[in-house]
């Protein structure tokens, strides 16, 4: 069984974490962990944004977030159950992780109101 690599905190970067969340499902996925305090699976995540995400791809998000320092994953019998770390981050980067979610919140919300209007 591979060992999941988690960088130390001084070795998470902020170009890190801007590249990890550049991607729309990756930021979903974090903001969705991030809003909770328990542990949640990779398989919670089949779907995003009412898309549905391939496995293989939903393992290659997981790994860059986790890899960029923003969740810590733990193997669980054959499940991953990934937490956030922004309660460390916030300790090295006051601020941004927050900053970072508030801003996609408000995205989401103006994408949701164009939808209805379209429709």
């Amino acid at each position: 069984m591979r060992v999941l690599h988690h960088p130390a905190l001084e070795d998470i970067s902020v170009e890190g974490i801007m590249h990890a969340l550049s991607d729309p499902v990756r930021v979903a996925i974090f903001a969705d962990i991030a809003g909770t305090k328990n542990a949640v699976s990779c398989s919670n995540f089949l779907q995003v944004s009412k898309r549905d995400i391939p496995k293989s791809t939903l393992s290659q998000h997981f790994k860059v977030l986790r890899e960029a320092g923003l969740i810590h994953s733990e193997r669980q019998g054959v499940e991953l159950r990934n937490s956030s770390r922004c309660e460390e981050i916030q300790t090295r980067f006051p601020g941004l992780i927050l900053a970072i979610i508030s801003a996609h919140r408000i995205q989401s919300e103006s994408a949701k109101t164009k939808g209805r209007k379209r429709a």
